[in-house]
């Protein structure tokens, strides 16, 4: 295989980015679904070495194949496949966008991480470790270069290649007696040190020896003899954080302090005690909420400085100085030469020989031989940047209810200052031409930065650039110029310019068909986005027949249960229901939720997307009570699993109060509203798009109680902001000015809410036509208000109107 080869004849491999004892990682793209991934590769170990280390080394491989293909959480890597080519044994994981916590800490040069950041990182590690244990797998080499920070702030925890399912007695004996080290020096527990049994909180020990070391820039035992490392996490016990870094939080210092007791009954009962303990530590603390940071902020803050760590830099090779006030503390108790037979008190045979392993800081460490036991100890996750994959849904502009997986822009990390200008710099440009392809690769990731930033209208014009320069290099009919085409429509999209996106995906759709085939899985992408931009355009029941189409070639070609064949029947069910057929929208939404539930658990985030089109279908039905209940679920599942703050949580939030008030209860549905205004204000901004749909909410349910001074007031305001950051003739502009007349009526001011109706009316005949629905909704509220003001002719004319304008529409209805 070479580096451009094949791997099973399917997967393409791209670079190298990673390589450790054991093996190397790739990124590559998968050719049969057009989709980028890493893929992990056992080193031959050559004639020269042991056959039975090289037995043992597969049969961890393949262990991890089984153990991480089972797990399915947002905290932990996705295995997508699993085999041997050519006698190698492969495996395939998602691609990670971001880095390793080894990485960030030698971005920062040993400095220690922020400490909201530290926070951050234990509380969604200990979620993920909370469901690999109820799984039960105990990873066993929980360590910096194992966790890996994404760019929008998810935490993640990669390779299970020792991992220990609770049935599989006699796997630890099989290893350790070949003289292969089951986890890194640093990171060992005191029972994995002595040869005893380990269970969960052994994982837990690993990880506040994480902890400890990106809280305070060195791990608890810092030295570069490994018995003296492994004596030390054996015998003597850590010096407290603090010590070392005095603004580090007193809850934090004890969590870390209480991981690292010598015995395990001593830590934590188990991941679930953590997490709540980290919680409510950072509650007491009042840090900020959890995802703040991503990857490539992160660690521009720490090289930046702003980190403010309170220990001395590390030496030239990632150690501490002599001088390290930890070391003195430490040393003289240690042994420096191996003791005698194991017994009681000794360090296992196993550990004769082993090297320190590779501690997180320092670049010195990385000319050192690898120990075997390490595993991949490289980068495990791509620079920091999102995918170039055409067909990868983190590009696909999401909305609540009609497309699965609303992200709302500007979500995660704020802006890079280097996205001021997405372009390459122009010396780099200028040295390797502007239209070589990595340059034009690296312009691609800037304009997904500025997208996912909330940027679009420069996102926008950084894609045409590029597939303007993929045109002028590969033809206008490659496949790359056509998937940077693709990306111009979706930032169209993200513009609101949906006729023009429409149009855009229309083409590309054509041209990929033409090129690529039919059933291609990149054409089918376009194909669907061409049908979601018809449902942002009102015209569902063209994108319904899309979507039919698109189902249908997908269930053939790729089976009835893969992800983006229940993608394509979830966005059928939000079209099926926006064209008022709620039956046939619930039926099948409640299929793709059965489905996903089966295959990534109850808890996933698509499977609570599906249960929310449910949800949507039973209160189109009129079953408010049914679709309350499943909301609160969702929220209270969400907010468990994401995070309260997370944005698929707060929607949930948002449904509960809408399904409230369908059901009369204002006064618990003001509650709601105001609780989730708080939250959104706090977390997007008090002029993000969902902060006002709240408010909207806030508003209405203020009328109905009767106090319409203050809904008038409310609705006043969000008009206003409206008005000014979506423009006049926005449709939630006019809902909101809508709301203002309706408010004006009840304060008896009908010659002022006649003013308020007309102008509605007047924009949504000018934008959707005299015959939309909503054009006509907006007239009859005229001709009620003309009525209460005593203008009877004027009055019945108008509705007269009205009726004859609604007969063709309905006879055309679907």
């Amino acid at each position: 295989m070479g580096e451009n080869g094949l791997v099973q004849g399917r997967y393409r491999l791209l670079d190298l980015i990673g390589r450790g004892g054991m093996g190397e990682v790739w990124r590559a793209r998968d050719e049969c679904l057009g989709r980028q991934v890493a893929v992990k590769r056992l080193k031959p170990l050559g004639p020269h070495h042991d056959p039975a280390l090289g037995g043992v080394l597969r049969e961890r491989f393949r262990r991890e194949a089984r153990v991480a293909a089972a797990l399915s959480h947002r905290g932990v890597t996705v295995v997508h496949d699993f085999g041997e080519d050519g006698g190698v044994p492969y495996l395939v994981m998602e691609l990670l966008r971001g880095r390793d916590l080894s990485r960030l800490l030698e971005d920062g040069r040993g400095h220690p991480l922020p400490v909201d950041a530290v926070a951050d990182i234990a509380g969604q590690t200990a979620v993920a470790l909370a469901y690999t244990h109820r799984q039960g797998v105990v990873h066993r080499d929980l360590k910096p270069a194992n966790i890996v920070l994404l760019t929008d702030g998810t935490v993640k925890i990669c390779d299970f290649g020792i991992a220990r399912l609770g049935d599989d007695i006699g796997f630890t004996a099989r290893l350790t007696g070949t003289g292969v080290a089951l986890g890194t020096p640093h990171y060992m527990s005191p029972e994995q040190i002595g040869g005893d049994e380990v269970d969960r909180r052994s994982d837990l020990y690993s990880l506040g020896c994480v902890l400890y070391e990106i809280a305070t820039g060195v791990p608890p035992f810092d030295l570069e003899d490994a018995w003296a490392i492994l004596i030390g996490h054996r015998d003597t016990t850590p010096r407290p954080p603090r010590e070392l870094r005095p603004e580090l939080p007193a809850y934090l210092d004890r969590i870390i302090l209480d991981l690292l007791a010598k015995r395990p009954a001593e830590r934590p009962y188990d991941a679930d005690e953590l997490s709540g303990r980290i919680q409510d530590g950072r509650a007491g603390a009042a840090l900020p909420p959890r995802g703040l940071y991503g990857a490539q902020e992160l660690s521009g803050r720490i090289q930046d400085g702003r980190a403010g760590a309170a220990v001395p830099p590390p030496g030239p090779y990632g150690r501490s100085e002599p001088s390290h006030p930890l070391r003195a503390a430490v040393v003289p108790t240690f042994p420096f030469s191996p003791p005698g037979p194991p017994g009681e008190g000794r360090l296992p045979s196993w550990s004769r020989g082993m090297s320190t392993g590779h501690k997180a800081v320092g670049a010195g460490l990385r000319a050192l031989p690898p120990d075997p036991g390490a595993a991949l100890t490289g980068r495990w996750a791509e620079p920091a940047t999102l995918p170039t994959d055409p067909s990868t849904r983190a590009l696909a502009p999401r909305a609540a209810r009609h497309h699965e997986g609303a992200r709302p822009a500007g979500q995660g990390r704020g802006p890079d200052a280097d996205l001021a200008h997405p372009a390459v710099p122009a010396d780099r440009a200028a040295l390797r031409g502007p239209h070589q392809p990595e340059v034009l690769a690296e312009r691609h990731d800037a304009a997904v930065e500025l997208l996912r930033c909330g940027r679009a209208a420069e996102a926008l014009a950084a894609f045409g650039e590029v597939a303007g320069g993929w045109a002028r290099l590969l033809g206008a009919e490659h496949p790359e110029t056509l998937a940077a085409r693709h990306e111009v429509a979706v930032a169209l999209l993200r513009c609101d310019r949906a006729t023009e996106a429409l149009a855009a995906f229309g083409e590309v759709a054509e041209d990929r068909g033409r090129v690529l085939g039919l059933d291609h899985p990149d054409t089918l992408a376009s194909r669907q986005e061409t049908a979601y931009a018809l449902g942002r355009l009102g015209r569902h029941a063209e994108a319904r027949r899309i979507y039919h189409e698109v189902l249908d070639a997908r269930e053939r070609t790729m089976g009835p249960e893969h992800p983006d064949t229940l993608r394509c029947k979830h966005n059928l069910a939000c079209a099926l229901g926006r064209l008022g057929r709620p039956a046939d929208a619930r039926r099948l939404a409640g299929e793709v939720a059965a489905a996903r539930t089966r295959l990534l658990g109850p808890d996933h985030p698509d499977t609570l997307a599906s249960r929310c089109e449910v949800a949507y279908a039973q209160g189109q039905s009129g079953h408010w009570e049914e679709a309350l209940h499943i909301y609160r679920e969702v929220a209270r599942t969400r907010a468990r699993v994401l995070g309260a703050d997370h944005p698929d949580t707060l929607a949930a939030r948002y449904e509960t109060a809408l399904s409230l008030g369908r059901l009369g209860r204002s006064t618990d549905a003001l509650g709601v509203y105001r609780d989730l205004i708080v939250d959104r204000t706090r977390v997007q901004g008090p002029t993000h798009p969902e902060t006002l749909r709240a408010r909207h909410g806030l508003g209405v349910h203020l009328g109905r109680l009767g106090h319409w001074e203050d809904a008038l007031s409310e609705a006043g305001d969000v008009c206003a902001l409206r008005e000014r950051l979506l423009g006049a003739d926005h449709p939630d502009t006019l809902v909101s000015r809508r709301e203002v007349a309706v408010a004006l009526g009840w304060l008896g001011r009908w010659a002022d809410a006649l003013g308020a109706y007309r102008r509605v009316a007047a924009t949504r005949e000018r934008t959707l036509g005299p015959d939309h629905p909503d054009t006509l909704a907006a007239r009859d509220d005229e001709a009620h208000c003309r009525e209460r003001l005593g203008r009877t002719p004027e009055a019945g004319e108008a509705a007269r109107g009205v009726t004859v304008r609604r007969r063709p529409h309905r006879s055309n209805s679907p």
